[in-house]
């Protein structure tokens, strides 16, 4: 994925043994296209050489105020290029500086420069005590104030051996924030609650088998981090997926149909869009056993339909909502994903052939068609599926029948 091509992200890099996992974040960003620059404090290169991140960015790092005359005042030049600039650690003192105005180096000077004009996040990681500590505190609450983006510290177990508040905020947090405040300041999603569904749902057998499909999740939690950058109000109902939650996003997790049945339509009547991007199955076995199953040389099985939820939804909500659907075909793909879109009323269906190389289940990539009620046919070239997730929250946003 490319999102952030043409978007220059500049790293700021203070002396916490965090700064390693600075490492990962610069990794990251140019693998979604960024140019990255890396400035480091004195105290920074104690923990992780400027080698490393001149090697991991390709570009070189500015590590002190007063090299070598260039023909540009580096300071400046960072600022001026930078579209979002990130502290990656945050120690206390460098939030202190920061809060307080002194720009005594490459760090600071090139942030004080860049942070009435570009978006600043903050990303602390220092003891809990540290953390606790009221004037830290005030600094932080002084930054919000000001403008600048804080991505909270976690509780868990931090280098010193303390259990408390201070952990430097996930890495996939952080990537979601900079690419929210690189390309998503103004927020098209806002006000708008957004109910997505996510995963495949598991039909119990007995205590042991049960029925499911190769669904991961991952579009869906891709639609709700899209969704969650653009401004929306987001409630992911997950179904038996292994993905990281979400930050900011209301997760609510179940794992049959029927439950699915029931999440969405409680959610439903204050959602303005819902994307049903779970993968539902269609059937459920009549009666589950108390017992294991034993093995025998034939065993059948009576299946009962389970609720059709985007049929409901669409019955219930056409021209009131924006209904997505997704389905995934083997053949025939167009006339089965139109035929979709006409009977379930729904506003947008996206289509996926399964035999096509990078669509479908458990990869990062997805090819897909997409269809709207207004018989407008997109064909999209394979992306990853957070580059998907925004192409189709586009193509929400432009279509008629987005509630206002």
């Amino acid at each position: 994925m490319q999102i952030l091509n043409g978007k220059t992200i500049v790293i700021g890099v203070s002396g916490g043994i965090a700064a390693y996992k600075a490492v990962d974040v610069v990794s990251r960003l140019k693998k979604l296209g960024a140019n990255v620059r890396v400035v480091m404090t004195r105290n920074a290169c104690e923990f992780v050489a400027p080698l490393t991140f001149q090697s991991m960015s390709q570009n070189p790092v500015a590590t002190e105020m007063f090299e070598p005359i260039k023909f540009e005042i580096e300071h400046i030049s960072l600022a001026d290029a930078a579209d979002v600039y990130a502290i990656i650690p945050a120690t206390a003192n460098i939030i202190g500086k920061i809060a307080n105005g002194i720009a005594d180096d490459i760090l600071t000077t090139s942030l004080m420069a860049a942070a009435s004009r570009k978006p600043v996040l903050i990303a602390p990681a220092m003891n809990t005590n540290m953390y606790a500590n009221p004037i830290v505190t005030e600094n932080i609450a002084k930054l919000r104030t000001l403008g600048y983006h804080i991505a909270e510290p976690e509780k868990g177990r931090l280098a010193c051996g303390v259990i408390g508040a201070g952990k430097l905020a996930k890495v996939d947090d952080i990537i979601d924030k900079i690419i929210e405040l690189a390309l998503f300041q103004t927020k098209d999603f806002a006000g708008k609650t957004v109910l997505v569904t996510a995963g495949a749902t598991a039909e119990d057998i007995d205590p042991v088998r049960f029925i499911t499909n190769r669904s991961t999740g991952k579009m869906g939690y891709a639609l709700a981090r899209a969704a969650k950058m653009r401004g929306a109000n987001v409630v992911l109902i997950a179904v038996n997926t292994n993905l990281p939650d979400i930050s900011g996003v209301q997760t609510i997790k179940i794992r049959a149909a029927q439950e699915m049945y029931d999440a969405v339509m409680a959610e439903a009547p204050n959602a303005d869009i819902i994307i049903k991007a779970a993968a539902v199955g269609d059937y459920r076995a009549a009666q589950v056993s108390e017992q294991k199953h034993k093995k025998t040389d034939n065993l059948e099985l009576e299946l009962l339909k389970n609720p059709d939820i985007l049929q409901e939804l669409g019955e219930k909500y056409a021209g009131e909502k924006t209904i997505v659907g997704f389905c995934m075909e083997t053949e025939n793909l167009i006339e089965n994903a139109r035929e979709k879109l006409i009977r379930k009323r729904a506003d947008v269906i996206v289509a996926n052939n399964l035999n096509i190389d990078g669509a479908g289940f458990a990869g990062d990539t997805n090819v897909v068609t997409i269809l709207d009620k207004d018989g407008s046919v997109t064909e999209l070239e394979k992306m990853s599926k957070d580059e998907l997730a925004h192409k189709i929250l586009d193509k929400i946003q432009g279509s008629q029948n987005v509630p206002t």
